[in-house]
């Protein structure tokens, strides 16, 4: 009986690090591994605990070639968002956590 409790727990430890593996990476969607300074992480804002102070937020909007921003104020999903100008047109623009900038 002792050799049949001791084999079924030495088993048990050989068996615990397989199935404490990590999944694989998914395929996508996903982040770019490498952004540049123009491009977003995704077409929609991202919600997330946002560290932009509403000056940072201006000043990257601003980055982006937006003036005139106005009512910029983060929702309760941590978004920036306000109205601004680009190339003589009003939009809505919104800032994520991730740094997207986003105009609609």
């Amino acid at each position: 009986m002792r050799r049949l409790m001791f084999g079924t727990v030495f088993l048990a430890l050989l068996t615990a690090p397989v199935l404490a593996q990590n999944p694989p990476a998914q395929n996508g969607p996903g982040n770019n591994a490498i952004n540049s300074p123009n491009q977003n992480n995704s077409a929609n804002p991202v919600a997330g605990a946002n560290s932009f102070t509403q000056g940072q937020a201006k000043s990257r909007l601003e980055s982006n070639g937006f003036t005139n921003i106005l009512g910029l104020k983060k929702d309760d999903q941590g978004v920036w968002r306000g109205k601004a100008q680009k190339d003589g047109k009003s939009v809505d623009v919104s800032l994520d956590f991730q740094g997207n900038v986003i105009a609609r």
